[in-house]
């Protein structure tokens, strides 16, 4: 992803911050006028932070992307800035025995303290223990040292708060809320209120030192904010990387207790028309197409997607709503990282150009003509089709001879009722102000041009109860091959055709599901825990025969 440079300073170094900021700041330019095209990434870390801001100020036309760790520019609030003031009064080596600035200066001393301190040992048999460390450190760690850098933090601070203005690159403040040293979730929020650009990821349960904590991945943080890109513009296809197999491993994980409550059954259709379990019948060589129903509130992505890339390794990319990838429908969300794991797993903005892109490198592309109006349905329309009236997608599969494969499923019905939709959400006295914020600020509406129910598709929350939860079933129906049709398909009527026949097909999909799952014994979560507890939880829970 990057060629890696590490900025080093000498524990006997007084460089001030200014030569510091003046340092990385003609590294960058050398950068720059190695690749010019490529962006400049500054990641930093508490002061690094503050040097990376300072950067930024002073090069307001340099493409850079500004990745902050729990930053220092928080500092006149933090617990640091009193102890640094009785930092003179503590003779050597015992500078080092407070908490705060072990866990600043060593990062997993703290911890250790904290537990021992958890065990009930005096304050006094600790220091004691640790005597011996701390001799040690304070060799490495001199006072003068720590002294020197709580001053330059100081300096840090005042110097990029008063600047913060100047500063538009593309921003992302990474902040741990069980840092002990620095306010850095309320930090986050000030940033991201004074930068144009700027994205921020929460870590509730990591300490100060994250970047050395296991379990956190900062390639992975980058990845899903969308900030990752090798040019001036981010190309959401040619800038994509697969996920690694512990993003795939947490992407499974996330939908686990939906895997278990549904169990999805996934049968498809081979050349001959015949049904089976499992998913021999989809086509192993893109370009592929997957046209589809889009279940309420989009239950049905998790599954569909960590369950076709573990059975036959196939990686779908969907293209989504761009409510999905526009930063102030972040701050909307319970957690700002809430769309980070589609956007890892692949999901793209739908645009004619992202779908021709993710065509003409062969892809396995998912669609949903229905959109939000199809996932964000009213009570009553559950499996009710919301598809434009014109073809959109036919010419374009067939300008690659991409193969059309339309599938359905059921079991939003099984797991949920809907308790407020949007007839009844409109017709409270405080939803205007709500559905305002929504679909405000700059979010792209879709189908402008169009007219009736799929106008705009405006978002809109819904409200549910849980049921005792059944069963999903997903149905790959027969591939339609366009390979060879690409003149035959550019006649508007001969293309409307295909299109017609494709929704036909989807809606025959759903309707197939909804007749066979009465005749499934394991439909409800009742009997498949009887089966798991009788023949192993690793176990394939039977269905209905196809």
């Amino acid at each position: 992803m990057f060629d890696v440079w590490c900025l080093h300073i000498p524990v006997q170094d007084r460089t001030t911050f200014q030569g510091l900021v003046e340092y990385v700041e003609r590294t960058v330019k050398s950068e720059r006028s190695r690749a010019p095209d490529r962006p400049v990434y500054l990641v930093g870390e508490s002061i690094g932070a503050c040097i990376a801001l300072a950067v930024a100020a002073r090069n307001r036309d340099a493409d850079l992307v500004l990745v902050l760790v729990n930053p220092g520019t928080s500092f006149h609030r933090s617990q640091l800035q009193s102890l640094s003031a009785l930092l003179d009064l503590v003779p050597d080596p015992f500078h080092l025995s407070t908490p705060q600035f072990l866990n600043f200066l060593t990062g997993n001393f703290m911890k250790m303290s904290s537990r021992i301190d958890g065990a009930g040992q005096a304050l006094s048999e600790v220091t004691s223990g640790l005597l011996p460390s701390l001799k040690y450190l304070a060799d490495i760690l001199p006072k003068e040292s720590i002294i020197w850098k709580m001053k330059m933090l100081t300096t840090a601070a005042s110097f990029v708060n008063s600047r913060l203005h100047a500063v538009k690159a593309q921003t992302l403040v990474i902040a741990s809320g069980n840092d002990e040293l620095l306010p850095s979730r309320d930090e986050a929020e000030r940033l991201h209120g004074a930068l144009k650009k700027c994205r921020i990821r929460h870590f509730r349960d990591n300490g100060h030192k994250i970047l050395l904590e296991n379990g956190f991945d900062l390639a992975t943080s980058i990845k899903g904010s969308t900030y990752y890109r090798r040019s001036r513009q981010t190309d959401f296809v040619l800038d994509y990387l697969p996920p690694t197999p512990d993003e795939l491993e947490k992407a499974i994980d996330h939908n686990r207790l939906l895997n278990f409550a549904t169990d999805p059954v996934m049968l498809s259709t081979l050349t001959d028309g015949r049904i089976v379990r499992g998913l021999a019948g989809m086509p192993r060589e893109g370009p592929v197409l997957l046209v589809g129903y889009h279940m309420l509130m989009g239950f049905e992505l998790g599954p569909l997607v960590t369950g076709v890339l573990r059975s036959t390794g196939i990686h779908i990319r969907g293209l989504a709503h761009p409510f999905m990838f526009n930063e102030s429908s972040e701050q909307l969300m319970p957690d700002t990282s809430y769309f980070d794991l589609p956007r890892i797993m692949g999901a793209v903005p739908v645009t004619g150009v992202n779908f021709y892109k993710l065509l003409s490198e062969k892809q396995f592309v998912l669609l949903f003509p229905g959109g939000a109006r199809e996932a964000l349905h009213r009570k009553g329309e559950e499996y009710k089709l919301f598809w434009p009236e014109q073809s959109e997608f036919v010419r374009m599969a067939s300008r690659f001879g991409a193969t059309i494969v339309p599938f359905g499923v059921v079991g939003e019905d099984d797991i949920c009722d809907m308790l407020l939709d949007y007839n009844d959400l409109v017709k409270l006295p405080f939803y205007d102000s709500i559905d305002k914020k929504i679909n405000e600020g700059g979010l792209i509406k879709l189908r402008t041009d169009s007219t009736g129910e799929i106008k705009n598709q405006d978002m809109h929350p819904v409200v549910l109860t849980p049921k005792v939860p059944g069963r999903f079933y997903f149905i790959f129906g027969k591939p339609i091959e366009t390979r060879g049709r690409e003149k035959e398909l550019r006649d508007k009527e001969k293309a409307q055709h295909l299109y017609l026949h494709v929704k036909s097909e989807v809606e025959s999909c759903i309707k197939y599901l909804k007749e066979k799952r009465e005749e499934d014994p394991y439909r409800s979560i009742l009997p498949r825990l009887l089966y798991k507890a009788t023949h192993g939880s690793d176990a394939e829970i039977p269905t209905f025969e196809p």
